[in-house]
């Protein structure tokens, strides 16, 4: 689908009219971007602010304090053009309204985009993402840092939406885990949620996960849990578990959800009648796309996959320059 020509702030500020922060309920919309695309990474479950932060850094790190020497020689400086992201190989998108947030920190002046397709959206080979039109200098110099994280949330979405595809019509999603690049968790999470997976925990304070180790250091699984469960006990929490012994002692404890660490999908079906629903059951270890469907029909509610931020290759995406209509 296409969008007609939406005019976007530069990065000088949100201005006189901006409604960013006009009132309690939009105070996470206040930063340097336009209000429109802040409100749209909002709506997406991303905050603007922290959007806004990854972009500067994104672009210091490429300029280091410099200028982009190439481009500043080579295009004179009133020269404008239309840039076309065009995906080179069928995917999923993700990451479209964080490449323009990379372009507005660099705009000097006003730009227009064009988006022909929305995060989530599966895109063909030479199918336009988004085209935007401004400063040539300023395209040229956004250009690697917009892709480069473009093509990094659209390979994770990708990525995702082959196991999900995998996993349809079954009672079972994909789950990413924490192994995340550091700064980037929040975007890769998204990446996820548009490749159609849900997420995990996002940080170590929002949920319990008793892991092997603290089972060593609590001195049995059960007392772990006890232990996690009267420090906070209005947190959610899973347990792993290596063994039906251990699944039979935390489900009797109370535990929210369990994490079945390298079961086969025989020993999750054991799980599952053993459980009996009285907690969600996740499946870790020993997955892969040809196995996930084997493990899904068990009656498992995820499996987690950390494979989907720490692995999935980057989905070819480019920028082709043209002459501003």
């Amino acid at each position: 689908m296409s969008t007609p020509d939406l005019p976007l702030a530069s990065n000088g500020g949100c201005g006189d009219g901006c409604a960013c922060g006009a009132d309690a309920d939009a105070e996470h919309l206040e930063c340097g971007l336009d209000p429109a695309l802040a409100q749209l990474l909002a709506d997406a479950g991303l905050d603007p602010v922290e959007v806004e932060d990854i972009a500067h850094l994104a672009i210091q790190e490429d300029l280091d304090h410099g200028v982009d020497v190439t481009t500043v020689a080579t295009i004179p400086e009133e020269a404008v053009a239309t840039g076309d992201f065009t995906a080179r190989e069928a995917g999923v998108a993700a990451g479209l309204r964080v490449a323009e947030a990379v372009i507005s920190v660099v705009c000097t002046d006003e730009f227009e985009v064009e988006r022909h397709v929305e995060d989530g959206d599966r895109v063909t080979a030479g199918q336009k993402l988004l085209s935007v039109t401004t400063r040539t200098r300023d395209l040229l110099t956004a250009e690697r840092s917009a892709l480069n994280l473009l093509c990094r949330l659209s390979g994770i979405a990708t990525a995702t939406r082959a196991w999900a595809d995998v996993l349809e019509g079954t009672r079972t999603k994909v789950r990413d885990t924490r192994k995340t690049t550091p700064g980037l968790r929040s975007l890769e999470k998204f990446a996820v949620r548009c490749g159609g997976g849900v997420n995990h925990r996002m940080s170590l304070s929002d949920a319990a996960l008793v892991k092997d180790n603290h089972v060593v250091a609590a001195g049995g699984v059960a007392q772990a849990f006890k232990a996690v469960r009267e420090a906070f006990p209005d947190l959610a929490i899973e347990v792993e578990v290596d063994t039906l012994h251990q699944l039979r002692e935390v489900v009797d404890a109370g535990a929210d959800l369990i994490l079945l660490d390298n079961f086969t999908p025989g020993e999750c079906g054991e799980a599952v009648a053993l459980v009996d629903g009285r907690a969600a059951l996740e499946a870790s270890g020993r997955l892969t796309l040809d196995n996930a469907r084997a493990y899904a029909d068990t009656g498992v509610d995820y499996l987690a996959v950390g494979a989907l931020t720490h692995s999935s290759p980057i989905l070819d995406i480019g920028l082709d320059l043209r002459a501003a209509e």
